[in-house]
């Protein structure tokens, strides 16, 4: 059956790499590498590298009929792509790799490649414009975002998400591979670190992987990752999450959010983790996947560069004149579905009506950030604020005062800044988000302040529990957005509360957002890239897998593939033979259902025991009885039972039974605290064997299975602490036997 996964679209399965030409920058390194040359020394790099790789290239874009391609281009200092900088090692050459928010004429596309390249270290992916719709207003924004926002798409016409559309994700897998040729063409995958960013990648790390087995690579989604109940509804979910996998680390915002994926990597692709001297990882095929828990920060020198401007200082002054008499509250979030707008809206028109002192003196002023992505969900969400703000200044507003005042245009950087510096209180609270930096910018401005300058520091933030900065802003009003009087309460309170409880929050949350910085995050995480990828050299790769399924199979440095015809010379030449075969897993297939050896699996068993030269021997964990019926075809064919506790020679043999212990009675102990445990966990089962006791939650869910083991363990070596047996923990089991 051919793989939907690649739909014969990038020739992943024939390996047709005509498309990865080289490039003026540098030719391709170790194209369609399947085992890594571990013999040569890595070659020594003169300079380290770090690439960034992010949807847009951190680039501001002017038409300039004088530029190539009609366009002027310079740096974005707003970009978090740029920020990271600063937390990368000085030595280190960065370049950034993504599209150009600009359309350039293809005939101009290798000029402004190397002019971006040469200026900025930039290199440009150019994506037809179709496909680019496709991929970002289709797949991206219209059926990816929502979902990892927990917006099921339940029909066609769901606001918001799209049904699944094989098509689009084609399309998303098509950008994602442009991505990737162009990465090849600068990457030398001995010496870079590449660095991944966000949601419209995920396919990404796979295609390089595959181009690369040792490539050093880091993956870090800005959005939420939604439950696992959620994610399975993917139909491309393995693909994803395998994906993910194919990086060495990947970062996230919030513990939340790294539980879903962890949670998600077991349930779909039965994966286990463990955390190790404070580090999660994640055993994929040999490697270790390394999960980061670390919510970015701000740019803490460029936002104080800009509250110290000139127009920063005089949009201060005159915000502070404009609402002299009145309490300003601040909103500032992208129109968009998840933002919540339209529900803090009616929570300030709740506190209007519970609380008529305030009418006349709040006020609300909304920056409403241009949508970014385009349809019929982002049009409904601006006529319902539309509306709500009409309503209400209708309700309570009167001439020279509007309780809610919409900027609906572009604001410039220090035009927010001078509001983050005015206002009162912040209030954040989308139904979903998956960092949302608005009340650390919000916090630090307050503090540097030209407003306060001769008077204490203070500030309040009204904060949305579903966000993933609300974690590390302790001193917040957190709220649930949905609860529009909570809300209004909440709202209330932190424009009343007492100077000093203001003061105290405020430097509480100052003190923890200068110091996790973008700086002190892109550090952290290039750190742990590092130490995610020191032992690349040690290992051995190959590569498995067609289209989306692609991973790597790594070893160690010693192993050696078994040869077909080395096994048959010394089984030729030999003239005696110990055979041991193991049965769950090697002779049986670990998922079958039926656990009966099959008629051909007798036959083969009965050809190896044929020949006088062979002494075959069935090693298993199951019983003697079960076995002497299952292989009573069998007449020579030795038996281990019970992992050696038993033993038969042949058919005709007895059996001999191992005699460390002929006193069970720990059983009478074990058994009922083993059955308290089976009755209280469906899917699990109980194996009494004659020497030992075994508790199986293979088939309970993954997660209350775990922990219903790890309860036993404790309890079963509490209770059988003077027994002379030991208590283990195996692959979905929790076994008794003798010491």
């Amino acid at each position: 059956m051919p793989s939907f996964s690649s739909a014969n679209l990038f020739e992943l399965v024939a390996g047709d790499d005509s498309d990865f030409a080289a490039s003026p920058l540098r030719p391709p390194i170790l194209p369609r590498l399947m085992e890594a040359d571990y013999d040569r020394p890595a070659s020594p790099s003169q300079r380290e590298r770090r690439i960034i790789v992010s949807h847009r290239l951190p680039l501001r874009a002017a038409t300039d009929p004088a530029s190539p391609g009609g366009l002027a281009f310079s740096r974005d200092p707003d970009a978090l792509a740029l920020q990271l900088r600063s937390g990368l090692p000085p030595a280190a050459e960065v370049v950034h790799v993504g599209t150009l928010a600009a359309i350039v004429d293809p005939a101009h596309h290798a000029a402004v490649s190397r002019i971006l390249f040469d200026r900025f270290r930039c290199l440009p992916v150019f994506i037809p414009a179709d496909l680019h719709r496709r991929f970002y207003h289709g797949f991206c924004k219209h059926y990816l975002w929502p979902l990892l926002h927990y917006l099921l798409p339940l029909s066609p016409s769901s606001l918001g998400g799209l049904p699944f559309d094989r098509a689009l994700w084609l399309s998303y897998l098509s950008a994602n591979k442009l991505f990737a040729d162009r990465l090849i063409e600068l990457l030398n995958p001995d010496d870079d670190l590449v660095w991944i960013h966000d949601y419209h990648l995920l396919a990404l790390p796979t295609f390089l992987r595959r181009r690369s087995p040792r490539i050093k690579l880091g993956f870090f989604l800005h959005s939420p990752f939604p439950s696992s109940e959620i994610f399975r509804t993917i139909p491309v979910r393995d693909e994803l999450l395998r994906a993910l996998l194919n990086s060495d680390l990947v970062g996230f915002h919030t513990f939340d959010y790294a539980r879903h994926f962890l949670s998600s990597c077991t349930r779909l692709l039965g994966l286990d983790y463990q955390s190790k001297r404070g580090y999660i990882g994640i055993e994929y095929y040999g490697r270790t996947v390394t999960v980061k828990i670390l919510p970015v920060g701000i740019d803490m020198g460029q936002l104080k560069s800009v509250i110290s401007s000139p127009e920063t200082t005089a949009k201060v002054q005159e915000l502070v004149e404009a609402y002299r008499d009145r309490i300003l509250m601040l909103g500032v979030d992208d129109v968009d579905l998840f933002k919540g707008i339209g529900m803090k809206l009616l929570a300030v028109e709740r506190l209007l009506e519970e609380h008529p002192q305030l009418r006349g003196r709040v006020v609300l002023v909304q920056i409403a950030n241009p949508a970014r992505s385009q349809g019929k969900d982002v049009q409904e969400v601006q006529d319902e604020i539309g509306s709500i703000t009409k309503r209400i200044n209708e309700r309570f507003g009167r001439p020279g005062y509007e309780p809610i005042e919409l900027i609906y245009h572009a604001v410039p950087t220090y035009e927010k800044v001078a509001f983050y510096a005015v206002a009162e209180c912040c209030i954040v609270n989308p139904v979903r988000d998956g960092m949302n930096l608005v009340p650390y910018n919000y916090t630090v401005c307050r503090h540097q302040s030209p407003a306060l300058i001769h008077s204490p520091k203070k500030s309040m933030i009204v904060v949305s529990e579903f966000i993933g900065c609300s974690p590390s802003l302790s001193g917040a009003i957190r709220v649930n957005p949905w609860n529009v009087d909570v809300v209004a309460e909440a709202i209330n309170l932190a424009i009343t509360m007492p100077e000093t409880e203001k003061q105290l929050r405020h430097e509480k949350h100052y003190k923890y957002v200068s110091s996790h910085d973008v700086t002190y995050w892109a550090r952290s995480f290039d750190q742990d890239l590092q130490r995610a990828c020191k032992d690349h050299f040690l290992r051995r790769c190959w590569g498995i897998g067609f289209g989306m399924s692609f991973r790597i199979v790594a070893l160690g440095p010693n192993f050696r593939k078994l040869s077909l015809e080395y096994i048959v010379s010394a089984y030729q030449r030999t003239n005696g033979r110990l055979i041991l075969l193991d049965y769950d897993g090697t002779v049986m297939p670990q998922t079958s259902i039926v656990k009966k050896p099959s008629s051909e699996v007798i036959s083969v068993l009965n050809g190896l025991c044929s020949d006088p030269k062979n002494v075959v021997f069935l090693v298993s964990g199951r019983g003697k009885d079960e076995l002497s019926r299952w292989f009573a075809p069998c007449e020579k064919l030795g038996i281990s039972a019970e992992h050696g506790y038993f033993t038969r020679w042949n058919k005709d043999a007895s059996w001999e039974s191992c005699t460390l212990m002929t006193d069970f009675n720990w059983k009478k102990i074990a058994e009922p605290v083993m059955r308290l445990y089976m009755e209280a966990t469906d899917g699990s089962s109980i194996e009494p064997k004659e020497s030992a006791l075994v508790w199986h939650h293979q088939e309970a869910d993954p997660d209350f299975g775990s922990c219903q083991a790890k309860e036993l363990l404790d309890h079963l070596e509490n209770v059988l602490a003077n027994e002379p047996v030991v208590v283990k923990r195996g692959q979905h089991i929790v076994e008794v036997k003798p010491q």
